[in-house]
């Protein structure tokens, strides 16, 4: 038998006081995080989420109804689709980069310093826009103070503006990197942050009026557009394709408009089937019923609906079409984009919500699980630390919050508040918190006559560094399993108030696609049914299984089993 192991084989004690067999030592999180992932179930949950932060960070780049060029007539080629874009699309793919450069580039700091880094500038990215947008609706209303107004019209107002802001959301950053870390590299990150996305809020202050006639150019005029993968936006209504059904062109809607009107002409009600078509002439009735109905979907495709018409009819005249169902086929063969997953009630294109929908339903998670973390940490860290009359007090006040319903709160603030995502973000986080608060209570109460504790004491630590510095890094690992929970919960808790119609207005969500199955006439579309509610399915059970793999990694019986 050779000195050193190659396999994991079974060795007995001797072999391993001879130093045969001997593993390298891993750290907690390290040996914790191999657990995981040898799990396929927590292999497919970490595949799933990191498939929906894809498209969470890179839907408007994926599905929009604005082409990446447009060239109209002799005028230079512009790009609408970068035009087009908010300030947090450009700030979430400006972090994006950056996120991946610090984990790839700063090779000389540990993983999990990295780690922090990166979400310290998401951290950023998002305060940043989430005051913009409260600054830029302060100011963009009808009944603004007149002083309001006059400071608005200037000329300076946006770069200062925009300085200003960036400036208050690098303040916490800055302070931690002076004070805390004492790191010149970290503030020099944290500037550079704050000034990549101060100029993207100048930039993008004032939004773009959203149209889509690019296809009615390229149509009419001597236009012409690259779009991408998926050509739609998830606000782009198209009335005559409501309702469609998976792989469904505006062709389909075209044919629909024509056999309705030849069925108006004979008297009839039932559609006809493909045999009845496949009996049937082309008369000169379906060529001219073809041409009004061009007029409903000249601004869907990008070829003239009247040179359409003409090739058909000139085909027909030769011969090569002789009745309906050929003259069908004919139709629905043209080039026009399809609806991979079809439409919903509004006609606006499911795949695309879908993607975009992804973002809400990531960060509603995160940042309502990163609010109530950070609350329920603090309190039961004072909880556990102190006891007595201070842990009865604040218990009392974790049970109160536990017997309110987060669900009726948000309905009820739904019909108050402005309906935006950052109330409901707050809202959740701020009446979740007590899981988080009742772990760190009991594992603080543990910890707190620890012998590295009463070190720290001795040397007269500060509290702030005793609580938070010592205590919370040992007793914090049952409030990270439970956070998975809580991400799942709060994703479900969002489907359900877009299902009852009271989530964010107009931003797209699965479950405001779900409730849409239903239609109001009675009929059920399967596809708004399986695809937003398959998706709200895969995301909670994922950070379920992510959560459970999790627990049995560093359950220390569990552990002591596999040992």
């Amino acid at each position: 038998m050779s000195g050193v192991q190659t396999k994991h084989e079974a060795v007995t004690g001797v072999q391993l006081a001879q130093g045969i067999g001997h593993q390298p030592a891993k750290g907690f999180w390290a040996d914790a995080w191999s657990q995981v992932i040898r799990r396929p179930a927590a292999l497919f949950g970490l595949s799933w989420i990191a498939i929906v932060g894809f498209f969470a960070i890179f839907a408007p780049l994926i599905a929009s109804g604005h082409p990446w060029v447009f060239r109209e007539g002799d005028s230079g080629a512009s790009s609408p689709l970068i035009a087009a874009l908010r300030a947090s699309d450009v700030a979430i793919l400006a972090w994006a980069i950056s996120a991946v450069a610090i984990l790839l580039l700063a090779r000389a700091m540990p993983m999990a310093d990295r780690l922090r880094l990166a979400i310290a500038v998401g951290v950023q990215a998002g305060l940043t826009v989430v005051i913009a947008t409260a600054v830029s609706s302060s100011f963009s209303g009808r009944d603004i103070a007149p002083w309001m107004r006059d400071l608005r019209s200037g000329a300076l107002f946006i770069p200062l503006a925009s300085a200003v802001i960036a400036t208050l959301s690098a303040l916490p950053f800055l302070f931690i990197s002076i004070w805390v870390h004492r790191s010149v590299g970290r503030v020099l990150l944290v500037a550079g942050a704050a000034l990549v996305f101060g100029l993207i809020i100048g930039w993008k202050w004032s939004p773009q009026l959203q149209t889509f006639d690019y296809r009615l150019a390229e149509a009419t005029e001597s236009a012409e557009a690259v779009y991408t993968l998926i050509p739609f936006s998830p606000n782009q209504s198209e009335t005559v394709m409501f309702n469609r059904p998976p792989m469904a062109t505006p062709m389909n809607a075209w044919w629909d408009l024509i056999e309705r009107d030849l069925l108006a002409q004979a008297g009839r009600r039932a559609v006809y089937s493909d045999e009845e078509l496949a009996l049937q002439s082309v008369l000169p009735e379906a060529i001219e019923a073809a041409r009004r109905a061009s007029s409903a979907v000249v601004d869907l495709i990008s070829m003239p609906p009247d040179a359409i018409v003409d090739e058909i009819e000139s085909e027909v005249a030769s011969g090569r079409i002789t009745n309906l169902l050929e003259m069908r086929d004919r139709l629905l063969a043209f080039d026009a984009p399809v609806h991979l997953m079809g439409t919903d009630t509004l006609g606006q294109d499911v795949l695309s919500q879908m993607l975009h929908a992804s973002r809400l339903s990531i960060s509603i998670g995160f940042v309502s699980t990163g609010i109530a973390v950070l609350i329920g940490v603090t309190i039961g860290a004072i909880m556990g630390y102190f006891g007595g009359w201070v842990d009865l007090l604040l218990y009392r006040f974790v049970e109160i919050f536990m017997a309110v319903p987060v669900l009726f709160v948000l309905i009820v603030a739904a019909g108050v508040l402005p309906r935006n995502i950052y109330f409901m973000m707050a809202i959740i986080g701020c009446f979740s918190w007590t899981g988080a608060a009742r772990f760190i209570r009991a594992e603080f109460m543990k910890l707190r006559n620890a012998d590295y504790v009463q070190a720290a004491r001795a040397a007269g630590l500060p509290l702030r560094s005793i609580l938070f510095k010592h205590m919370l890094p040992n007793g914090v690992t049952p409030v990270l399993v439970d956070t998975s929970f809580t991400i799942a919960a709060a994703i479900i808790i969002e489907a359900i108030l877009s299902f009852l119609g009271l989530g964010p207005a107009d931003q797209a969500s699965w479950g405001k696609l779900l409730s849409n199955a239903i239609g109001d006439a009675g009929g059920y579309m399967w596809w708004l049914a399986i695809f937003p509610g398959g998706a709200i399915f895969l995301t909670a059970l994922s950070y379920n299984l992510i959560g459970e793999a999790l627990r049995d990694a560093i359950d220390p019986k569990l552990k002591k089993a596999r040992v």
